[in-house]
């Protein structure tokens, strides 16, 4: 199925176009606190500029959109097809993505100035595009709103690994205090198993990867009903966890040794360094900037198993992301601690949950149409599938179906994990 064929352009119109708006502007929003130095800085390969994040963001609906569709459509600078493409290999040639630090020029205002370009183009041709025009390009729309959101979470991770070079722990945004909380002991929930199914439907918007629905069997298993926290975490490190080859899997032992790492990243002897500055480590908040192998281990430590993405999935049958810690206007940037309550805690938002699933094609996949076809399913290799969502993660993106994915190695996302067993 196209993404036009997933839409009635009619009755999707006006929210499609509404949440157009909304999403550009919170796009702004998280850049605005910050100065043109820090949006300039690329701190690793991984992880790219503010400034490189506010173009190719723009790049993506001239290129998709306005470019194929919008007759009449001037290109703003003809430079920026090669300096803001990601990583598309049918759209051209591009700038490796280790050197997006240098891009000096163009500036900051000139980066700007192209946003409103292209934002001014998107209102006209939105506003006059026919009945089935629109219907051609809804399923680009949701697309290119989806992609956005996610830079939006890219540009906290981002920012937050910059400026935690920055000998002075600068806080990006003004400090946020988190709500009271007392995590308490684990405790688990039984699911009886069997054949369940998995992924998402055909109504509403989802990624490729996420699809097909389809069939899998589940043994009876056990999902804890919190995230693991910081004080379960110190724990592991207490009893000698990062000094254990045992606990770790051959490449986990071996990271350990390249690295030395002795503690999650951003821990410091004096507190915890956040969007907001060096704070005291909430002992009752989720764990956060674990690598898989981190996870794995601590499973084991903990005589346990990361949950397969199917557990994860079947176990979260009421996940709702309306209550979830999400990424909103005025709230932390930061795990809030775990709260008291019945049920999978914390499930919604808060740190992205590792599971022990390659990520890894479902049973009948098929990539978007076109160049959009190489936005998931060309990085299925060697990578790790989360799920969940975290507190850097827009509210209203994350969905029970939805499939994160990160190499083993990487901690900068806000990931964590939920222990699970079998029975």
């Amino acid at each position: 199925m196209s993404l036009a064929e997933q839409y009635d352009p009619d009755s999707e119109r006006a929210r499609i176009t509404g949440e157009l708006g909304r999403t550009r502007a919170a796009t702004l929003a998280i850049a605005q606190p910050l100065s043109p130095e820090d949006q300039l800085v690329q701190s690793m390969t991984d992880a790219s500029p503010t400034k490189w994040h506010l173009a190719h963001t723009t790049w993506f609906w001239e290129t998709f959109l306005l470019g194929p569709h919008a007759a009449g459509y001037t290109v703003f600078d003809g430079d920026f097809d090669f300096l803001f493409n990601s990583y598309y290999e049918q759209v051209g040639e591009r700038l490796a993505r280790d050197k997006r630090g240098m891009i000096s020029r163009p500036a900051l205002d000139r980066v700007r100035d192209y946003r409103r370009h292209v934002d001014d183009a998107l209102d006209r041709y939105l506003s006059r595009a026919s009945g089935a025009d629109f219907a051609k390009v809804a399923g680009i729309i949701e697309l290119g709103m989806a992609h956005e959101q996610q830079h939006q979470e890219l540009m906290l991770m981002d920012i937050k690994h910059v400026l935690s070079r920055n000998p002075l722990a600068p806080a990006a945004y003004p400090k946020k205090l988190a709500a009271a909380g007392e995590a308490g002991p684990m405790g688990w929930i039984g699911h009886e198993g069997g054949l369940i199914e998995s992924g998402a439907g055909a109504s509403g918007f989802s990624f490729d990867n996420e699809q097909p629905r389809h069939k899998e069997w589940l043994e009876p298993f056990e999902m804890a009903d919190r995230p693991v926290t910081n004080a379960d975490f110190a724990e592991f490190i207490a009893d000698g966890g990062y000094d254990t080859a045992t606990l770790w899997l051959a490449d986990g032992w071996a990271w350990v040794n390249e690295t030395g790492a002795k503690a999650p990243m951003y821990w410091r002897e004096d507190g915890v360094f956040t969007l907001h500055g060096l704070e005291t480590q909430d002992p009752d908040a989720p764990v956060c900037h674990l690598t898989y192998f981190e996870a794995e281990a601590y499973a084991e430590w903990a005589g346990a198993n990361l949950p397969t993405e199917a557990q994860w999935e079947a176990a979260a049958e009421g996940f709702d992301p309306a209550n979830g810690d999400y990424m909103t206007p005025g709230q932390s940037a930061h795990p809030r601690p775990v709260e008291a309550g019945q049920g999978l805690r914390a499930l919604s938002g808060g740190v992205w949950e590792w599971t022990r699933s390659a990520y890894s094609a479902y049973p009948g996949f098929e990539p978007f149409e076109g160049a959009a076809g190489e936005y998931n399913g060309k990085f299925m290799c060697g990578q790790y599938v989360m799920r969940g969502g975290c507190c850097a993660t827009p509210a209203g993106h994350a969905r029970r179906t939805y499939r994160n994915f990160f190499y083993p190695h990487m901690s900068w996302q806000f990931g964590g994990l939920r222990l699970a067993r079998y029975v």
